[in-house]
């Protein structure tokens, strides 16, 4: 069976979450990226081999026929996926059915995938027929909501509880003091039960509302608001947005401002971001004719917190990377693990009592020339049915406070724990 990638330009404008609705995916920031809905392929991502997986990608994605009449990143058969933390564990990559998409300069379009022979109307995109890219219809671009009775009741747990959490920063500052590792990122576990089943898509648009500054992501039962940009190609451009670095936020300007300052000024959240930059740059640098990255960072702020940022930006040398490639061998960063990577990474499996699953890996997008944005998986949930597990984690460095570090996860919890639980 051969499959046809038909994309054709939108006329009238298109809210990208609206469309996903709640069993479609979307991955957005600032109402620019794609959404799609049904399932037209599915992707085998092999554990062991991510860079082989990345292969795996392009040659199913190559083998989709094209009629492109836009011809911008993102258009043809586009891929969505959220890979798990551990390096080289299997995933799945999804190629929606009808997908469409909305670029920063307004450019908007729609991409249907169907057999050769049948034409547009003939199969189904999430239990809807699928859209007559050439005519489509306002109905074709808002997806059908569920019914149905929203919580009343929830349930939340730590998987451990915050003295045995500030123990374990404990023991990884006394291994580092020992010479183990340089730093470490320790994550804290929140599972959620409710009485009825959650509506990602209000969660999903509550988390756009209050983060319009992140990526909005929803892939399968995976939500997220993440601030970080992992990677991007888009031609033979190249970015990266690393953060490494946290301080809170709240209602007084004064007090932010001088929480920023503490930031740029600390010899600890410095080194940290540092650690971060250099081994982006360090691993972008072998695929990219020219890269550079900003002289000093600077502080980016979210609704409840603010971050240290670089931006790195550089020109890829031909032929240019898939931006798969360039995500198998970023990810994890020291920013989402440690350094060195692999001690850190062994430490993790050892002593920090959790799965991880595809919190702290990455998600994205990928088209069929290689470009695509993929985001580091942080503020991020799973949700399945009556049931949510949300994820937060900090980077512990020698003289890291376990109490402060606490602190800090409690208020990265925020993002999602405010989206899902709504009494």
């Amino acid at each position: 069976m051969t499959l046809v990638a038909r994309t054709r330009r939108l006329d009238a404008d298109v809210d990208l979450l609206a469309f996903a609705g709640g069993d479609g995916v979307v991955f957005e920031k600032g109402r620019v990226g794609l959404a799609g809905r049904g399932r037209a392929l599915t992707v085998d991502w092999p554990a062991g081999d991510p860079a082989g997986s990345a292969r795996l990608v392009a040659r199913a994605l190559a083998a989709i026929d094209v009629d492109d009449q836009v011809g911008v990143p993102g258009t043809g058969a586009v891929a969505f996926g959220a890979l798990p933390f551990v390096p080289g564990g299997a995933a799945q990559l999804t190629v929606p059915e009808v997908v469409v998409g909305r670029a920063g300069d307004g450019t908007r379009w729609i991409t249907t995938i169907t057999d050769a022979a049948p034409g547009p109307g003939d199969r189904v995109a999430g239990g809807a027929r699928l859209p007559d890219p050439d005519h489509p219809t306002a109905d074709d671009l808002v997806a059908p909501r569920a019914g149905g009775p929203q919580p009343r009741r929830y349930t939340v747990e730590a998987s451990h509880t915050p003295e045995w959490w500030c123990d374990l920063v404990g023991r990884a500052t006394k291994a580092m003091a020992e010479g183990a590792f340089e730093k470490v990122v320790l994550a804290r576990q929140v599972d959620i039960a409710t009485d009825h089943p959650l509506d990602r898509h209000a969660v999903l648009d509550r988390l756009r509302r209050t983060y319009p500054g992140c990526h909005i992501v929803g892939i399968d039962g995976f939500v997220a608001a993440s601030p970080e940009l992992l990677v991007s190609v888009a031609g033979d451009i190249v970015r990266s947005h690393p953060m490494a670095g946290t301080a809170p936020r709240g209602g007084d300007p004064a007090t932010d401002q001088r929480l920023a300052a503490s930031l740029l000024n600390s010899a600890v959240y410095r080194h940290e971001h540092q650690v971060t930059i250099d081994m982006v740059h360090d691993t972008l640098l072998g695929w990219c004719s020219y890269l550079d990255d900003e002289a000093e960072p600077s502080v980016v702020a979210v609704a409840n917190l603010q971050h240290l940022a670089t931006l790195v930006e550089g020109r890829l040398s031909h032929p240019a990377p898939s931006v798969l490639e360039l995500v198998a061998a970023l990810h994890p960063t020291p920013a989402v693990g440690g350094r060195p990577r692999d001690r850190a990474l062994a430490w993790i499996a050892e002593h920090e009592g959790i799965d991880r699953d595809r919190y702290a890996g990455t998600c994205g997008w990928v088209d069929a020339a290689g470009n695509g944005t993929w985001a580091v998986s942080v503020r991020c949930a799973e949700i399945d049915g009556t049931r949510a597990r949300v994820w937060a984690g900090n980077g512990i460095v020698s003289d890291s406070d376990p109490a402060t570090e606490l602190s800090e996860t409690r208020t990265k919890f925020q993002a999602m724990m405010s989206a899902i639980v709504r009494p």
